[in-house]
């Protein structure tokens, strides 16, 4: 009897990250399966959605200027309810730790339906940071029947909860989407360079990315300085940022970083993002995704946090946590940049985020325990490491 599965997201990272999950899932003959996007992310979510051909069967189409996280949750958990009373999945999939993930669950729990959770047991240990996504992640760990942790380290933080059934390690569906795009990106890499008219690549490019919450302010302002310190000591560095488009970001980003070997461009879609990426000879990010796919692609990373729920990159040596003090930021970037040694040490440790399989282990796990439970996707598992 084929059971009902039911996906709900609504940023890019949420899309990018259960793309080839939903693949794998809709190919299956064991399964119905659903797409509902709540779309807080608009533009940037449908350019995914094209990019990996992903059809919307529900969408909540919650962006509204300036909303509170509050108003967002509130809006979504009604307009949720009548999805559920129709289409009565029997399993609910939520990935990482957005509002989305935390309302998705909620209505779920509610509905008394089974959720689970991809890339489950990612800590920071603070409550403050990030926030706030690390209360989401604890909260949809104790509603979550399943848990699909990407790492060691993440499976291990879920057992010292007591959280012990139904517990995988399966790496992380980023690499998997990743894997998918680089052949299509690859095919068009005349295209891609074109697009980024003004921006010289037989120079060495460090890509930029800072959206993340806790830096508006000061922190924000920091990274503008080591940003200004950088492009000034190395003029033959070219220095790529693609703003985000809030105006704690995009207004400072405007008036702070005026040189010539610094660009600031628009967001970027996907397959973009992916190409520059490959091109970049570093990487500054607070991007949780681009830590895991940045080593996939052989590229040291400098994370623009205080704290990250991905240890396992800094552990493996793929990534180095510099914060957002402007002189820790300038000295890690400069040795890079000096030090070809370490540079390569870098560049090719090894990744520690999967190898592109996640999808497929994922839905191997829930058809045995549809076999194990005759069609029920209630059973209890014991802790596994997927294949």
């Amino acid at each position: 009897m084929m059971k009902n599965i039911l996906f709900i997201f609504g940023t890019r990272p949420e899309a990018i990250k259960l793309a080839p999950l939903i693949q794998v899932f809709k190919q299956s003959t064991f399964f119905t399966t659903k797409v509902c996007v709540t779309a807080q992310h608009r533009e940037i979510l449908d350019q995914v959605l094209d990019f990996f051909d992903i059809k919307a069967d529900y969408d909540l189409d919650l962006m509204t200027p300036n909303q509170s996280l509050l108003q967002l949750m509130a809006r979504a958990m009604v307009k949720l309810e009548p999805i559920f009373d129709a289409f009565q999945p029997d399993l609910v999939f939520v990935q990482g730790d957005t509002t989305s993930v935390l309302v998705g669950s909620l209505v779920t729990f509610y509905k008394r339906t089974r959720i689970a959770h991809v890339e489950a047991g990612l800590r920071s240990f603070d409550l403050a940071a990030p926030f706030p996504e690390e209360m989401n992640r604890l909260l949809t760990a104790r509603l979550a029947h399943y848990h699909f942790a990407p790492t060691p380290k993440a499976l291990t933080n879920l057992l010292q909860e007591g959280i012990e059934n139904n517990v995988f390690m399966v790496g992380n569906t980023v690499i998997d989407a990743l894997q998918m795009a680089v052949k299509v990106v690859d095919q068009q890499s005349d295209h891609f360079r074109q697009y980024f008219t003004g921006i010289d690549f037989s120079k060495r490019v460090i890509l930029v990315t800072c959206h993340r919450r806790e830096s508006f302010g000061q922190p924000f302002l920091n990274i503008c300085k080591a940003l200004l310190k950088i492009a000034d000591s190395f003029p033959e560095v070219e220095i790529v940022y693609p703003v985000h488009p809030n105006p704690n970001i995009k207004n400072i980003a405007n008036t702070e970083l005026l040189r010539l070997n610094i660009h600031l461009i628009e967001p970027l879609e996907y397959p973009h993002l992916i190409w520059l990426m490959s091109q970049a000879h570093l990487i500054l990010t607070d991007s949780g995704g681009i830590q895991e796919e940045a080593p996939a692609l052989g590229k040291p990373v400098l994370v623009l946090r205080s704290v990250t729920e991905r240890t396992e990159g800094i552990s493996a040596g793929t990534a180095q946590l510099v914060g957002t003090d402007s002189n820790h930021i300038f000295e890690a970037t400069q040795e890079l940049l000096n030090d070809e040694q370490f540079y390569e040490q870098m560049a090719n440790a090894v990744n520690p985020y999967g190898d592109g399989t996640t999808s497929t282990q994922i839905l191997d796990c829930l058809i045995r325990e549809m076999a194990c439970g005759e069609g029920r996707l209630d059973g209890v598992l014991k802790v596994s490491e997927g294949k």
